[in-house]
């Protein structure tokens, strides 16, 4: 995954601590209730689509760029679903980061679902009772989003 500039030149004074994050990730949906999935290129595994906010970007502005580049789908984002703060991530190059993770449901307005960048391996469209195999990350906004009219879940406040 390639890092952004601004990351880039703050870990040159930061090194490999800790940073906290923005984070956005978003179930997309069609018109057919799929769900937009991407097969990531640094795990191997399939997820929902998400990234990191440029400064200064708003959060679903973020989320419909990073549909955009990874899978040149279009999208809309209607709501947000979940916030949540995440567990620390070690990188391989031992780069420490905690993400605050935003996650919008996303309505796909336009283009045709296909690697679009060198984030992904595969994308595509997945009915809701036939998702390949996926993380608690994704399952669990997936979930929320087939929910329906819920309101935005936040962690730790004991919401079913």
């Amino acid at each position: 995954m390639p890092i952004p500039d601004f990351l880039r030149d703050l870990r040159a004074t930061a090194g490999n601590r800790l940073l906290w994050m923005p984070g956005v990730s978003a179930v997309v949906l069609d018109d057919a209730g799929r769900v937009l999935l991407g097969r990531r290129s640094d795990t191997g595994q399939w997820s929902i689509i998400g990234g990191i906010p440029e400064p200064g970007e708003q959060p679903a502005a973020a989320i419909v760029r990073e549909v955009f580049e990874e899978t040149a789908v279009h999208c809309v984002a209607e709501k947000v679903l979940l916030v949540e703060a995440l567990k620390p991530v070690t990188y391989p190059n031992g780069d420490i980061c905690q993400f605050m993770d935003i996650c919008f449901v996303a309505r796909a307005v336009g283009g045709e679902a296909c690697v679009n960048d060198d984030e992904s391996l595969d994308v595509g469209w997945f009915e809701a009772d036939a998702l390949p195999e996926l993380e608690d990350f994704a399952l669990t906004r997936i979930k929320q989003a087939a929910s329906g009219a819920a309101p935005t879940w936040f962690e730790g406040l004991g919401q079913d």
